[in-house]
């Protein structure tokens, strides 16, 4: 499946078809992340129930630590 993450197109694998699943896969699901999934900012909650389709556009913030 391909997404768009950020700005980039990137293929995915089917299997990683939820917004949790994917966070998994990118290394991202123990992080704080702020999701925007096609326009709309998603819960935490939403993260396991929202099924992602070839095409879904998702800007993925997280925080860093520094100082």
């Amino acid at each position: 499946m391909e997404l768009i993450i950020n700005g980039h197109l990137k293929y995915i694998e089917p299997e990683h078809n939820t917004v949790s699943k994917l966070l998994e896969s990118l290394s991202l699901g123990h992080k704080t992340v702020i999701v925007e999934h096609n326009q709309h900012i998603l819960q935490k909650e939403e993260h396991p129930h929202i099924t992602l389709a070839d095409k879904d556009i998702l800007e993925i913030v997280h925080f860093v630590g520094g100082g």
